[in-house]
């Protein structure tokens, strides 16, 4: 009993914390977009900023450049893999539901 309670426990903070990473992801790459889109004067903490920004979401949306083919000065490659993590998200919760 108490061994299914554990299980059932440690399912629900695996779903929180995938939960929580991907919201966290999406509002940095929803920052890395408004960073792109807007001149901002040079400030040595707002370079930090969007250096962080660059190295952390840049990786991730390199590999749906790859994939999509450039449609002039439109990118959305952010788009799309917002759209995946979402899809991700959802596929984590049905496996965790059907462990539960």
């Amino acid at each position: 009993m108490s061994g299914s309670l554990v299980l059932a426990d440690a399912i629900k903070r695996i779903g929180n914390f995938v939960d929580v990473f991907i919201a966290v992801y999406v509002l940095l790459i929803f920052g890395y977009i408004i960073m792109s889109w807007l001149r901002l004067p040079y400030q040595p903490w707002l370079n930090r900023v969007q250096r962080f920004l660059v190295d952390v979401c840049e990786p991730y949306l390199r590999i749906f450049r790859r994939i999509l083919p450039p449609m002039g000065p439109l990118d959305i490659s952010p788009i799309i893999a917002v759209f995946s993590l979402y899809f991700i998200d959802f596929l984590i919760k049905n496996i965790l539901n059907r462990l539960h």
